[in-house]
């Protein structure tokens, strides 16, 4: 059998076990790892190597560009003060705590014991994103949790470029040289991400192809990845900026049938890359074991102290912070609460990232030597990686119930009917005033019968009413019909960005009723 047999197989394998675990409502990651690392224990299964550029270039740019997608502006601003602690702090404490303990568990040297924690210092956002679409999170825990992931890649990515450099020619390490180096990856991938995002916005403006805006929206993470890297700049960071501000602005640059045929193909494209990848994860674990020297077999007692050390650090920095912040914007007497740390605390998983860092850990060092150890590092973190993805991942879902924060299906549901029914009133009290427009003007009786059905229709949706058609399509005057409809949905559409930007509904809620809304414009489309 060949490596790329295996592959194919793994892809068949992830899907049916990805799907399996969407019906079951389990975390698909954990699932998948454990399936990977199955099918990479079977003996006559061969070793499947991963390159670098497999993972770093291929799989991770959409990947992030999809997860940067989901949170808005509007939640980062409200959520930037703690999330600057855990990006720039955390990150930090957490690599030189495991580079620590690593260094005086393990056979490595001070220089690779920190790539090793500079490589799992930050979560990981397509792990976390796909952890937490399962949970009912509150808008304000979910923004933090995927900002943190999001964000915490550009100071990880710093610390372990520096890491490598250190390892690779035995230099020093230096403090200003090393923030200045933060400040041009983290910095310039930025502004790449910007610019990236500025020129698309102007392109997809100009279009109304469907197919070609496709490509180019599945095109953008990789440009900005590329760009950015070529600029000796942060890709990662490139393609999380042209994310946030694409996926913020993404209703206004199209109609609704391109958003909802780019939105079915991303869909499509992530749920692919997150199966394979995961059940990779899994799969590569066995291959990097049997690379080990001699001195390098306590691997198994050494990967959960080094978990027990990520937690307990993530722990130990967020409870504090959390009370922090709390004593600082305290309102009246309400006492400091364990549950939103405990379930940010144990949120924090590693997946996609940190085994992109170990995998492009170079070979040799200046002088052409072999690098010591780096079978070690990359079995090190990638069964860091297993361990907590699937502790983690099949804990996290009781240790959100158990604290209770997690929102009610009820509430979610009153908040979309409240939002259904105050879009719905505002596209009724425009269509009071449709009556003795021009363009209506022509279409003559039909234009009043469609208004009437328009009426009828809003009036059915304020008071819930579910079957939202009542009449046939066919009898009803439609060339007004859908001239109106169009009308009230810009209105509604209109109405929902309203109460998003005034904060009187979640990100979430308006992705969910624009999605609806785009679907019944699509519908209005004449039939050929």
């Amino acid at each position: 059998m060949t490596g790329l047999t295996v592959v194919l197989l793994l892809v068949v394998l992830a899907t049916a076990v990805a799907s399996g675990a969407r019906r079951w409502s389990l975390p698909a990651p954990s699932l998948l790892v454990i399936a990977g690392l199955v099918v990479g224990l079977m003996p006559w299964v061969p070793e499947v190597r991963l390159p670098p550029q497999v993972i770093s270039v291929l799989v991770l740019p959409p990947l992030l560009y999809a997860s940067a997608g989901e949170i808005s502006v509007r939640d980062l601003r409200t959520v930037w003060r703690p999330v600057s602690g855990l990006v720039f702090g955390l990150v930090v404490v957490s690599a030189l705590a495991v580079g620590y303990i690593a260094a005086a568990i393990t056979p490595l040297t001070a220089a690779t014991a920190l790539i090793l924690g500079s490589a799992l210092a930050s979560t990981d956002p397509v792990a976390v994103t796909a952890l937490g679409r399962r949970l009912s999170l509150p808008p304000r825990v979910q923004a933090l949790v995927q900002a943190e992931s999001l964000f915490n890649d550009a100071t990880s990515l710093v610390l372990y470029k520096v890491a490598v450099v250190t390892a690779v020619t035995g230099s020093a390490i230096s403090v200003s040289g090393t923030a200045l180096q933060f400040l041009v990856l983290a910095g310039g991938g930025a502004l790449v991400g910007a610019a990236v995002a500025a020129v698309v916005t102007l392109i997809r403006r100009r279009t109304d192809d469907p197919m070609l805006e496709t490509v180019i929206a599945l095109v953008t993470p990789y440009a900005s990845y590329v760009i950015a890297e070529e600029s000796h700049t942060s890709g990662v960071t490139a393609v999380i900026v042209s994310g946030v501000v694409l996926g913020s602005s993404g209703h206004k640059l199209s109609n609704a049938s391109i958003r909802l045929q780019i939105h079915a193909v991303y869909d499509t494209v992530t749920f692919l890359l997150e199966s394979v990848v995961f059940a990779l994860i899994g799969l590569e674990l066995p291959w990097v074991v049997r690379h080990l020297a001699a001195d390098e077999h306590g691997w198994p007692l050494w990967v959960p102290v080094i978990a027990f050390t990520l937690l307990a650090i993530r722990l130990l920095w967020i409870f504090p912070l959390s009370a922090l912040i709390h004593h600082r914007h305290r309102i009246g007497d309400n006492p400091l609460s364990w549950r939103v740390p405990a379930v940010l605390s144990w949120a924090g998983t590693r997946g996609v990232m940190p085994l992109a860092a170990a995998l492009s850990i170079p070979l040799v060092t200046h002088t052409g030597a072999p690098l010591p150890h780096r079978a070690l590092i990359l079995t090190l973190t990638t069964g860091t990686v297993a361990l907590t993805l699937v502790f983690q991942g099949f804990t996290l879902a009781p240790v959100v119930r158990r604290s209770g924060i997690a929102v009610e299906p009820e509430h979610t549901a009153r908040e979309e009917a409240r939002t259904r029914r105050q879009i719905a009133r505002a596209a009724l009290a425009e269509l009071e005033q449709l009556g003795d427009v021009e363009e209506l003007a022509d279409l003559g009786a039909a234009a009043q019968a469609a208004l009437k059905q328009a009426r009828r229709h809003l009036e059915a949706r304020i008071h819930q009413v579910e079957d939202a058609h009542y009449s046939d399509p066919d009898a009803r005057p439609a060339d007004a019909y859908r001239e109106i409809r169009r009308t009230l949905i810009a209105i509604e559409a209109a109405e929902l960005q309203h109460l998003y930007e005034a904060n009187k509904i979640s990100n979430a809620t308006r992705r969910r009723i624009q999605h609806e809304l785009d679907l019944e414009e699509a519908s209005l489309r004449p039939r050929d």
